[in-house]
């Protein structure tokens, strides 16, 4: 820990972080950037976590920011921080405050280099363009070049990311890490809270309660930005106040504790329980409350739009009207008070029963596995751990990562998830999140991951389970081995499902063989294959109690398995 005489602007940072609940900083190690982490290993109260890799930190740091509220990871300047860019650029789609802590080349480098043209390692030759490049996925960056005014830059920045929940960059010259800083206050910094222009939040509540209150199915549909701007309770309010049904986005999924009589279950287009499908396509007055609206809801846009108000950290709008300067804060809570004053209006409507298990998974199992009842499918594999986890009332205890693959839509169908339990990289669809974000899921919720990765997906990324023994975090990555790039296919060529040999994958499609058995070993992993419902029923038993170290669990199905999620989004 710093003494007074050497507290230095790495120790004011780390302070901040520690003082918002940051107690874990995932770095990748660099000359540039040594005197952070120098700082960073000897820092009471904040953990160093060391990755593989700059993904695998990046990916960490997001699902850590998630679960936890904010994020850090700590990059080497140019060759690690580009590394990172995807990591980030996902955080900031998706809404995730991630500090992105880096150093740059220093004052000597830069004399040298308009001295005698010197080009230094990992630079391009133009020492800003790191910052640069992330000031297109970040709300705020900045690079120190001297310890003087440090410390209100820093916290300028740490409030930005609070406010507006995306990343923000922070390099310093490679030496100004190390320079004395003045410490902090003791109070944690908070976001800044804005306020909506009174006229506008009047006119936006008119016009929106004028197409509620006609509205003969109204429906409520919520996104993540409700869950990012810690506004859950204000919409179960909302919920109970107005009587509406509600459903939420993918993205959002998760946004309340999944239950009781107005939750129909998650929307996510035609890979939808049929019941949503049908209360959504039924609704004539939705209010979207925190959505991000993505390609994967084209059907709902082209045919709902007119019927949508709409809420969002940037502005209201109902029919055609769109109202600026409105905080979706102010507008909702204007809404409940509106809800709460009329007596008798509207009545309640409970949402269609969620079907029971083995549904929605049985019927959206792939039908030529018919007559193999214990070949496993994408659907089998959600239908019995889904069981395995409500039956042993694991659901409150994980938090499940998803990247983009056929078993994030078929996640979508499962109900009953807590809240804040559902991560997924469903508007960013970056293949691999999954795996990368395990540990930071892990850390910053304090619950068990339980991650479910594409094959292709897990390729990507797998060093991440040495960042999961290290630390000896005992995750359960379940990769579904089918050995190809499912989802690619689905949209260049759903006919090489069709049983027989003359319907097959594209070459580009085809994953290479891995021996994952052999690979856990070497990572440090616990490792179970499985090919019958009967042997991930007895896995699902022994890694409940594994404890220590991570599992990776290979679930082997069909090549041509094609769930029903799949197909209807397929053939849209």
């Amino acid at each position: 820990m710093a003494t007074e005489s050497t507290f230095t602007v790495a120790d004011y940072l780390l302070t901040r972080l520690r003082q918002l609940n940051v107690t874990e900083v995932f770095q990748i190690p660099g000359d540039y950037v040594k005197h952070f982490t120098q700082a960073l290993e000897h820092f009471e109260g904040v953990n160093a976590i060391g990755a593989i890799n700059e993904l695998d930190a990046g990916y960490a740091a997001d699902a850590y920011a998630r679960t936890r509220g904010l994020g850090a990871v700590s990059l080497q300047y140019g060759v690690s921080t580009y590394s990172a860019l995807n990591a980030i650029a996902g955080a900031y789609v998706e809404m995730s405050p991630v500090v992105v802590i880096s150093a740059a080349p220093g004052s000597d480098c830069r004399r040298m280099t308009q001295m005698y043209d010197v080009l230094f390692h990992h630079s391009t030759g133009n020492f800003a363009a790191d910052q640069e490049i992330y000031e297109h996925v970040t709300v705020a960056a900045e690079t120190l070049s001297t310890s003087a005014g440090a410390a209100e830059k820093i916290d300028n920045l740490l409030i930005a990311a609070l406010t507006h929940k995306k990343p923000v960059y922070i390099a310093c010259y490679k030496e100004v890490w190390g320079e004395p800083c003045p410490r902090p206050s003791k109070t944690p910094l908070q976001a800044q809270v804005i306020k909506s222009n009174i006229l506008a939040l009047q006119n936006a509540v008119t016009q929106a309660w004028s197409q509620i209150t006609a509205a003969k199915n109204p429906l409520i549909f919520a996104g993540v930005e409700i869950l990012r701007h810690g506004l859950s309770d204000l919409l179960q309010e909302i919920i109970d106040a107005s009587g509406f049904l509600y459903t939420t986005t993918t993205l959002g999924k998760t946004v309340l504790d999944e239950g009781g009589d107005q939750f129909i279950g998650t929307y996510a287009d035609a890979a939808s329980i049929s019941s949503v499908i049908d209360v959504v396509q039924q609704s004539d007055c939705i209010l979207t409350l925190g959505t991000i609206l993505t390609d994967d809801y084209m059907w709902f846009v082209e045919n709902k739009y007119a019927d949508m108000v709409i809420a969002t950290t940037t502005q209201v709008r109902s029919v055609y009207y769109t109202y600026e300067g409105v905080t979706m804060r102010d507008f909702m809570e204007a809404l409940l008070r509106l809800f709460k004053s009329t007596k008798g209006y509207p009545l309640k409507t409970p949402a269609p029963l969620q079907p029971a298990y083995p549904e929605p998974w049985q019927s959206n199992s792939d039908p030529q596995w018919n007559d193999k009842p214990d070949v496993l499918t994408f659907n089998r594999f959600f239908q019995h751990s889904m069981k395995f986890l409500t039956d042993h009332n694991m659901l409150k205890d994980i938090v499940m990562t998803l990247g983009v693959s056929s078993s994030l839509y078929v996640a979508t169908n499962a109900y009953g998830m807590y809240q804040n339990s559902f991560i997924s990289s469903a508007a960013w669809q970056c293949i691999g999140f999954e795996t990368g974000t395990a540990s930071g899921a892990q850390l910053g919720s304090g619950k068990r991951a339980w991650t479910v990765a594409g094959d292709g997906g897990f390729m990507m990324v797998c060093q991440s389970l040495s960042t999961l023994a290290r630390n000896k975090l005992n995750a359960v990555i379940f990769v579904m081995s089918n050995g190809v790039y499912a989802i690619e296919q689905v949209y260049v060529d759903m006919t090489a499902f069709e049983p027989g040999p003359t319907h097959v994958f594209d070459a580009f499609d085809i994953l290479p063989k891995w021996d994952y058995m052999a690979l856990a070993k070497a990572y440090g992993a616990e490792g179970h294959r499985v090919k019958t419902v009967k042997e991930l029923e007895a896995v699902l038993h022994i890694v409940k109690n594994t404890t220590g170290k991570p599992t990776l669990v290979e679930v082997v199905i069909p090549e041509k398995d094609l769930p029903g999620q799949m197909q209807r989004l397929g053939a849209e």
